[in-house]
């Protein structure tokens, strides 16, 4: 069982595009009310607070990456883009950004059996395609929600990476049962995700709150210590968290903070998994 998925070599390039020293890969889930439909909550508070995402928070977003000019990828549950079609639009509307998939409704893939998480990838394949005119070659799993089943499924779609599985800071070839997958995986990690600092659980009636200034630093010294090893800085956002105005000058402080330094290489996740893409072996 632990061998099944696991981490196979590293896939760092000797050296970056534009002879940058690191990649840096922005991203955004555009759960919005996906996170609360999944579970069938449909009361007019949470819609709201999804709602929220599309409505202030993207534009918002946009609005930066546009100022300074730099691509981002937009993990994308299907049923959002069939919600919010003019959010799909606005976001490709520059030419920089990718979309990725996300899931159909934001669904735990590892309370499905193999049949539904299957279905429901290829369902929401086929949407985002239809909707933008392009098959995603990403996936980042809702919750980072990786099933036993999951990489079969990636490599039966084709897709070029995945974005949700935590072994290691750098940029790395998935294995399945041993063997060598050619998938990439771009490793995520709660340290460098919005929600543990800013979430808000209802039920518990829980809000861990940490201040944006203690973010920043935290995410600051994410990004130095990997612009020292010359690898990879993915953050993952979601427009409903990050979006919020006190947040949104925190992720302003910290693109303005990287684009001070020198050789950097902003990218989307797409560019990223090209570039580092590993070569097929000759059998």
């Amino acid at each position: 069982m632990v061998n099944r998925v696991r981490a196979g070599r590293d896939l760092t390039p000797k050296h970056w595009p534009h002879k940058a020293r690191v990649a840096v890969g922005l991203s955004f889930d555009v759960d919005n009310e996906t996170l609360f439909l999944r579970d069938g909550q449909i009361s007019p508070a949470l819609m709201a607070q999804g709602e929220y995402g599309s409505r202030a928070g993207l534009p918002r977003i946009l609005r930066l990456l546009d100022q300074f000019q730099i691509p981002a990828t937009f993990f994308t549950p299907a049923m959002t883009a069939k919600l919010h079609p003019q959010s799909i639009k606005d976001i490709l509307s520059s030419g920089r950004h990718e979309i990725g998939i996300h899931g159909w409704i934001h669904e735990r893939n590892s309370q499905l059996d193999e049949v539904e998480e299957y279905e429901l990838m290829r369902r929401s394949l086929e949407t985002l395609t239809e909707i933008t005119g392009k098959k995603p070659v990403g996936l980042r799993t809702p919750s980072w929600d990786f099933s036993l089943s999951t990489l079969k499924f990636i490599c039966d779609f084709e897709l070029l990476y995945d974005s949700s599985l935590m072994a290691d800071d750098r940029p790395y070839e998935i294995l399945l049962e041993g063997r060598p997958t050619g998938v990439v995986e771009l490793p995520v990690e709660w340290i460098l995700d919005d929600y543990p600092y800013f979430g808000m659980d209802r039920t518990l009636a829980v809000r861990p709150y940490t201040p944006p200034e203690d973010v920043f630093n935290i995410w600051r010294a994410e990004f130095d210590k990997a612009y020292e090893e010359g690898t990879i800085f993915i953050l993952t956002m979601h427009p409903h968290i990050i979006g919020h105005r006190s947040r949104i000058i925190l992720l302003e402080r910290l693109i303005r903070y990287i684009w001070s330094r020198q050789r950097v290489w902003f990218a989307t996740h797409e560019e990223i998994a090209q570039f580092v893409r590993p070569a097929k072996e000759i059998t």
